[in-house]
């Protein structure tokens, strides 16, 4: 489809305009999504298998967990294009994902499926209100340094949420609140509060807690029993540590974390969002299934993974320099990282 032009010949870049330009774009292609998604699963997993049995600390072990790492953390950000699916959109796509990554690793889908919806809600997006999102460009060196070792403690919290808090607040109802508001979301935002699921949702909040907590007490029980070792725990606290751990990385430059908590219009989400403008292994690795196009994809939520790539090609192929959509961009992470510490990170205004 062409692109829209104005009396002056210059191409029209509004949101509008783009989601009609590229409404073929919107549609997910699902043999794309249960290739990349699988195949990333089935690699991971093995390299876990394969590292367990891999003499630890020697040159096989760590090539295995790196592998491991890396393939179970692309698998595993698909629950973030979960939450941008159209019911039916890809059939089945979710419950295997739960079976397969979700529920193994204790982050079943519901911790992000309905609270992410808040991230993009003009009236929220960088407000106290916001589970993504904290004045990060305020914080000190130090401060930015240290928000990443909690995250190691954050795989056992998770089987002590689902294997015993989980099961204890349906049966003490004060509990519930406590559980859903504060330990059932990925969040950066501490003060965060999830509401109560209603309707279709509290069904699924219930299967996949169930599904959960089950996996956790029969690994518990294995253990007891000595039909398992306890080194496959260690290894797999090891994995799910670092695949949260790079998430964290990642998210540090997702956006500019400039907002003071005022509401931002669209415009200025994407201003306030990153885009990875590389093609670098080390880019790829850290922000797969579309998500180094964070800018791109505040602006267009619903576009699937595997075509905001094409889409932010050719708006740089037509926009000038002096445009405010070029001002999202970073070459690489490790440059977005080093104006974070620096504090040369600008705010930007819709204007520049």
């Amino acid at each position: 489809m062409g692109a829209a032009q104005r009396v002056d010949g210059s191409v029209e870049h509004s949101p509008a305009a783009l989601r009609r330009r590229y409404a073929t774009a919107f549609k997910p292609i699902p043999w794309i999504y249960w290739t990349d998604m699988l195949a990333s699963a089935a690699l991971g997993w093995s390299a876990f298998l394969l590292a367990h049995w891999a003499s630890r600390f020697s040159v096989q072990w760590f090539i295995l967990e790196a592998i491991a790492t890396c393939a179970l953390y692309r698998a595993v950000l698909f629950i973030h294009e979960l939450t941008h699916l159209r019911r039916k959109a890809v059939p089945g796509f979710n419950v295997v994902w739960d079976l397969v990554l979700g529920i193994p690793l204790m982050v079943p889908s519901l911790m992000y499926i309905g609270s992410h919806g808040e991230h993009h809600r003009r009236m929220v997006f960088g407000t106290d209100d916001d589970p993504e999102y904290a004045p990060i460009a305020s914080w000190s060196t130090g401060r930015i340094l240290f928000s990443s070792l909690p995250i190691l403690t954050v795989p056992g919290l998770l089987v002590v949420r689902y294997a015993i808090l989980g099961p204890l607040s349906y049966v003490i109802r004060p509990l519930r609140p406590l559980v859903v508001g504060y330990m059932s979301t990925l969040v950066i935002n501490p003060a965060y509060k999830r509401k109560m699921p209603e309707g279709r949702n509290r069904t699924r909040w219930y299967l996949e807690e169930a599904g959960t907590a089950l996996v956790a007490w029969s690994i518990t029980f294995a253990m007891v029993q000595d039909w398992m070792s306890t080194s496959w725990l260690w290894e797999w606290y090891f994995i799910a540590s670092l695949i949260l751990l790079m998430n964290h990385v990642r998210t540090l430059v997702a956006h500019r974390y400039h907002n003071d908590g005022q509401p931002m219009d669209l415009m200025g989400q994407y201003l306030d969002s990153v885009n990875l403008d590389s093609d670098s292994w080390f880019t790829i690795l850290l922000a797969p299934v579309g998500l180094r196009y964070h800018a791109l994809h505040h602006l267009l939520p619903t576009v699937p993974y595997h075509s905001l790539g094409r889409i932010h090609r050719e708006m740089l192929s037509e926009l000038p320099k002096s445009t405010p959509y070029r001002q999202a961009e970073h070459r690489t992470h490790q440059a977005a990282m080093r104006r974070l510490f620096a504090k040369q990170d600008p705010q930007i205004s819709a204007a520049a």
